[in-house]
This record gives C-alpha cells, sequence and structure tokens, in this order.
C-alpha cells in the first residue's frame, strides 16, 4: 500500500467515527426529547424554585358609629394542572372528566358541559399545567367547586389550583365613596383615605416558596406560607354612615330638581371638628350624578356673600363700625364697576339688617370706605384667621386658597378691594368656609378639621388624632357675640328666614350667591351662579356646622332658596334623631294634692273631663300627649312629644292611647295583659325603624 492509499483509509476512517459520532448524538437528543421528555421537564421544574411576596390583606375602614366603610373579601382565580399527582393516570381523568365538565356548567353557566369536556380534553393533550377555569371566584363558590368530580380527589392531587386575590369593597357602596377613596398603584399617595393611610392599612407583606411549572408559571410549594404576611391596621374615621346617607339623599335630590353641574355638602361637629358627612356629587347624564370629584377639598371658587362674615368681623374687630351704624344699600359706583344688590334697594338700614339681606352695595362701602387708605389693615386680619392657608388635612387634594393682598400683581387699587368685601377676587373651598363658620359656632377656636379619630390594629388602638388647633381666638368676645346675633338674624328676619326657619330650633348662617367666572370668558358669558348656604345649630348650643354649595342651577340661583332646603332637611332630621339637643322637657305641677288619679293620654281628653268636674285648667301645653309621675306634691304633668324615629313613652297610658302613638310611630305592637301600660320592651327615647316589633305590658 503506497502512502497516498494509507492517509486516504485513516481520513475516510476519522470521518466515519465523526459522522457515527453526530447520529449517536441525534438519537440521544431524541430520546431526551420525545421518549424522557415528561421526565426532564419535571426535574426541571422541580428544581425551578424561588421565594415570591405574599399581599397582606388591607386593613378595614370603619365609620364613627362602628359601621363597616370598607373591607377586603378573599377572591380567587381558578387554574388546573393537567398532570397533578392524583390525575396522571389518563384513565382517571378521561372516566371524570366529562363529570367534571357538566359540574362547571352548571355552576358557572357560561360554557356547555361539551364546551368544558372539551376544552379540558384539549388541555390534557397539550400538556397544560396552568389552565385557566375561572376569574373571580369567591372563597363559599370554592368551596362548592372543590367537591366536583377530580377536584375532590385532594387540595392539590385534584389538579385544581386556587390563586387568592384580595378584592377591596365597599359595603355601603356609594355612600362616602369618594372621602374613603382608592389605592392607586400609579399615584404615590392614592385618594381618600385609602390613599392617605395606605402605610397602615397595606401591612406587611409575607413570602411563599413557589415552583416554575411549564410557561414559566410559579405554583405554591407547600399549602401555608414560609412567612405569613402580617394584615393591615384598621381606620376610624370620623363619618357617621346615617348622617352621611342623609346628607347625599338631600343634595342628590336637590340637584336633580334645579338641574345643576354639581354640588357639595360638609357636616362638622362643631367642639371636635370631626367631619360627620361628606357629598359630592357632578352631573353625568340629565337626572343622574356620581362621585367623580372631592369639591368640599378641591374645590376653589369665588364664596361669595358668604364670606361677608369675614368682612364684617373685621370691621366690628377694629372698632370701624357697630351693629346699629347705618349704612345705604342698593347701588355702590366704583371706578368701572357698579355694584348692585339682586333684591334691589331697602334703603338706608343698620349694619345688622345690611347683613341679614345680604346686601354687596353696603359691605363694598363699608370695606372700601374704611380700609382704602389701608387696605393691608383689612387682609392681615384674613391673614391672621389662616384663610390663606391650607388646613392641613388628613385626606389627600387638598387646594392652595388665593387670598389677595395689596403686594400681589393683581391687585387692584380701586376694584379689588371693595369685591374682596362680599366674596370675589379669591378662591377658597367649601371646607374652608366651613371651618370659619365652625370657630364662631366654637366661640371663636378655630380648628382644623379631622377625618380619622384612630387607626387600631387587632382591636387595639395604635394611634389617636384628635382637632389641631389652628386659632384659640380668632376675634374679641364682643364681636363674637355680635356676630352670633347677625347670624341667627338671618334666619330669623333675613334672607334665610323663609326657607332655613324652624320655630323648634335655632339655626345661624348665612346664604351665599356668586357668579361663576368661566376659565376662558370671564362673567360675561354664559352666566352660571353658585348658591350657598352655610352655618351651624342649634344655635343657643352649637353642635354641628353644615355648608351646601350647589353649583350651576337652573332657574333660581340665590342660596337661600336652592341651597336652603338641603340645610334645613339635613339640620331637621339630625336634631329630631339626637336626644341630646333637646331642651328639658317641660313639667309643670297640679295646684294640689287632692286631684283624682288619671292614665297619661290626650292632653285635650284630660282637661275637658277634669274641668267637667270643676278643676281649674292643670297646665297650658301645646303637647298633644302627656305623662304622669307622682311626686309628694302632687301630680307632675309631663310633656309627651312625638319624634320621628324616636320610640313614645306610653307607660301610664291606656291601650287605645298607646296603639295610638305607636303606630303612628311605625311599630308593631304586641298587647300583654289588661288595664294601662306598666311596660315596654323598648325605652323611650331609642331610636326605631317602621316594622319594629314592641311589646307593652298592662296591669
Amino acid at each position: 500500500m503506497n502512502i497516498r492509499a494509507n492517509i486516504l483509509l485513516r481520513v475516510y476512517l476519522a470521518f466515519g467515527l465523526i459522522v457515527l459520532f453526530a447520529l449517536a448524538v441525534f438519537l440521544r437528543l431524541g430520546q431526551v426529547q420525545y421518549v424522557q421528555g415528561h421526565k426532564w421537564k419535571a426535574m426541571a421544574d422541580s428544581l425551578s424554585t424561588k421565594y415570591m411576596k405574599v399581599e397582606a390583606t388591607r386593613g378595614n375602614i370603619y365609620s364613627n358609629d362602628g359601621s363597616l366603610l370598607a373591607t377586603s373579601v378573599p377572591e380567587y382565580e381558578l387554574r388546573m394542572d393537567m398532570y397533578a399527582g392524583g390525575i396522571q393516570n389518563k384513565d382517571v381523568f378521561n372516566e371524570k372528566v366529562d363529570s367534571l365538565g357538566m359540574k362547571l356548567a352548571e355552576f358557572f353557566k357560561d360554557k356547555t358541559a361539551k364546551e368544558y369536556s372539551r376544552y379540558l380534553r384539549v388541555a390534557r393533550q397539550d400538556s397544560a399545567r396552568y389552565v385557566l377555569i375561572h376569574r373571580k371566584v369567591t372563597y363559599s363558590d370554592l368551596k362548592v367547586i372543590r367537591t366536583f368530580p377530580l377536584y375532590n380527589i385532594g387540595k392539590f392531587t385534584g389538579g385544581l389550583i386556587a390563586v387568592q386575590q384580595n378584592k377591596r369593597i365597599l359595603p355601603f357602596k356609594a355612600l362616602a365613596a369618594r372621602t374613603i377613596g382608592y389605592k392607586n398603584e400609579n399615584v404615590s399617595n392614592g385618594v381618600g383615605l385609602e390613599g392617605a393611610y395606605n402605610q397602615y392599612i397595606n401591612g406587611e407583606t409575607g413570602r411563599r416558596l413557589m415552583q416554575r411549572i411549564a410557561g414559566g408559571v410559579y405554583v405554591p410549594v407547600n399549602d401555608e406560607e414560609e412567612v405569613a404576611p402580617k394584615d393591615g391596621a384598621d381606620i376610624i374615621s370620623t363619618i357617621d354612615i346615617n348622617m352621611q346617607d342623609l346628607a347625599q339623599s338631600a343634595l342628590e335630590k336637590q340637584l336633580i330638581k334645579s338641574k345643576a353641574d354639581h354640588g357639595t355638602v360638609i357636616l362638622m361637629e362643631v367642639a371636635t371638628g370631626e367631619i360627620r358627612a361628606v357629598a359630592n356629587f357632578s352631573k353625568v347624564e340629565e337626572g343622574v350624578y356620581k362621585e367623580k370629584f372631592n369639591y368640599a377639598i378641591a374645590g376653589n371658587q369665588d364664596p361669595g356673600s358668604t364670606f361677608k362674615l369675614a368682612s364684617y368681623m373685621a370691621l366690628l374687630e377694629d372698632k370701624l363700625v357697630d351693629t346699629n351704624t347705618l349704612v345705604a344699600t342698593g347701588t355702590y359706583q366704583i371706578p368701572g364697576h357698579l355694584i348692585k344688590d339682586s333684591h334691589g334697594s331697602i334703603g338706608v338700614v343698620t349694619v345688622k339688617r345690611a347683613f341679614e339681606e345680604s346686601s354687596n352695595a353696603a359691605i363694598s362701602y363699608l370695606i372700601n370706605s374704611k380700609y382704602k387708605d389701608n387696605p393691608s389693615k383689612f387682609t392681615d386680619h384674613l391673614y391672621d384667621w389662616h384663610l390663606n392657608e391650607k388646613v392641613g388635612l388628613q385626606i389627600p387634594g387638598e387646594a392652595q386658597p388665593v387670598v389677595k393682598n395689596p403686594k400681589n400683581k393683581s391687585w387692584n387699587k380701586n376694584m379689588t378691594l371693595p369685591q374682596m368685601a362680599y366674596g370675589y377676587e379669591m378662591q377658597l373651598t367649601p371646607l374652608k368656609m366651613l371651618s370659619f363658620y365652625n370657630a364662631v359656632a366654637n366661640n371663636g377656636k378655630y380648628v382644623a378639621p379631622i377625618f380619622v379619630k384612630e387607626i387600631r390594629r387587632l382591636g387595639n388602638p395604635i394611634e389617636q388624632f384628635k382637632a389641631r388647633v389652628v386659632n384659640e381666638k380668632i376675634c374679641s368676645d364682643v364681636t363674637l357675640s355680635k356676630i352670633k346675633k347677625m347670624l341667627e338674624g338671618v334666619v330669623l328676619e333675613g334672607s334665610g328666614k323663609n326657607i332655613v326657619y324652624n320655630p323648634l330650633y335655632k339655626i345661624a348662617g348665612k346664604t351665599g350667591t356668586a357668579q361663576v367666572a368661566d376659565e376662558n370668558k370671564g362673567y360675561k358669558a354664559n352666566k352660571q351662579y353658585q348658591a350657598s348656604f352655610v352655618g351651624y345649630f342649634p344655635a343657643d348650643k352649637p353642635k354641628y356646622s353644615l355648608i351646601v354649595v350647589i353649583n350651576d342651577p337652573k332657574g333660581s340661583y340665590y342660596g337661600a332658596l336652592v341651597s336652603g332646603p338641603v340645610f334645613r332637611e339635613i339640620s331637621d332630621r339630625i336634631y329630631a334623631s339626637d336626644m341630646q339637643m333637646y331642651d328639658d322637657v317641660p313639667t309643670r305641677l297640679v295646684g294640689n294634692t287632692g286631684t283624682p288619679p288619671t292614665k297619661a293620654g290626650q292632653s285635650k281628653a284630660t282637661q275637658k273631663v277634669y274641668k267637667a268636674f270643676g278643676f281649674k285648667p292643670l297646665f297650658a301645653s301645646k303637647s298633644e300627649y302627656y305623662n304622669i309621675i307622682d311626686t309628694s306634691a302632687g301630680t307632675v304633668f309631663q310633656e309627651n312629644n312625638e319624634h320621628k324615629g324616636i320610640m313614645p313613652n306610653v307607660e301610664g297610658m291606656g291601650l287605645k292611647d298607646a296603639l295610638y302613638l305607636l303606630g303612628n310611630a311605625g311599630l308593631k305592637t304586641k298587647v300583654v295583659g289588661m288595664g294601662k301600660v306598666t311596660a315596654q320592651s323598648i325605652p323611650a327615647g331609642s331610636k326605631v325603624g317602621r316594622g319594629l316589633g314592641v311589646q307593652i305590658e298592662l296591669n
């Protein structure tokens, strides 16, 4: 063999060995891929694990009376592993898949039994390990689904995978929804209480060991988390759910009636600064209003005539006028503008009367003539009262007030001062105006409103909040006394007389009507108005302050006519349901101890019988019913006034009178015994609703 042939033989031999090796590699790859594929995939999945975060359950938000305003409930996304341990056997799967499809079809009603069965069989053929069965499944539904064929083999061996997610719900739905707010992942602070107290409500995330399966999806390795999440703390808000319902209902009704664009109502407890109700509605279509924007804290606008309180307070504090100072009404001319009273002139009247009738001309003249040479003296009062500053609320979104002073570039030496006098050339939110009126009701102490009173974890307080005092005394007691009389006069004799006045209790407040400027065209474009009423009640012992603001009402646009009825409805119903605001029930003694014994009952009937027997009138009373109290001095007749939603006192009455009063209260009465009423199952003065059962015992 020559050298050339020897070399070629060696080359062919080496090349043949390389080809044989390549073929062996390809054969082995095919075996791994197709013959042993499931084995190696399972092994790879078992080695692909990592720790993942487990979201904590967010804390609850409660109302002041303990009602649940916001909570988290578990919601599940159902998946299925087609090669779970218990159903790896194809015969087991095929035997029960049709029954499972039938159960799923009956339960969810989104597919037929055949469609579910086909869907699951195809997923099995595709070796799917994380097939979607259904989203948004409740815990009670999950318990039922776990009894279905295949799934009832075992929690994981049956293939069912339940991925828990926490769903936030509002049990009272739209009530206080804007104040409650929501967590927004794209906004650092979120909205409302949910956003402001996110760090407390969120809790602490846990950790769970997860295993990667086909498709890059991770499923839990163990039943329990390795590091359990720590649930969020609970927030106790100042909102009263009944007052919130009342505020929203009254506002929405008036918005629909007046076809207004939007409106807001805020109810505040005078002494504590706690906000009991906040309602904000925007028009979305004719007759339909939704909460879309928090006008209460972010709706900056010219306040209009409600601001006159601050103007008169400055004048009285500087002793530039008194309540009996005379001033002309009707019109007041300033360079370039004639200021007019909307209802015309009422002649020359006292300052008190000008305030009660809300004369723009009078206050413009007084402020301009007294402060024209030194306007800073007037604006310094406004700054001392912190009207130019944010209140510093517990929830985000508060608008920055705008109150000018002579140093501002936009200050007009001829027009700004007299127009500020009646609430123009400034921007204040409804809550800012209410806080100022609340300070008057609170004997001069200006407190910042609060929305949250306590944070609790596992029922134990971890932080409590009290109202922050912004100003201990906004003015002297002398000025305060005069201002209070003027505010009461608005309702007794002035612009609120026919709408807001209630003879049963005193209301103090101020009407407001302001023309709203178009952002681009000013005041002369399509004329729009803002109607408002702000005040407090009962005026002699203030417990609540309240503001109602309605924007762009159609037809009548005056504050008393548009916002006044809302104020009156809210204040009336709160007064009727709060026994603490009632004066002591008046009692009168009968003149001698020889008065014949009698049942409690109807006043007129008793008077008639007593007169027939020669007894003098026992008591002068406007109450239709009375109760009897026996004392050593004789018999005391106590007035028994009916109040809607309050359990009447029927003890001592005959059956007829008792049934009449209880029937009027909407109660279902069960009677035991004969004679006069000696006991009632619901104590007098308790809050009751229509249809509630009550038992009375007679003896």
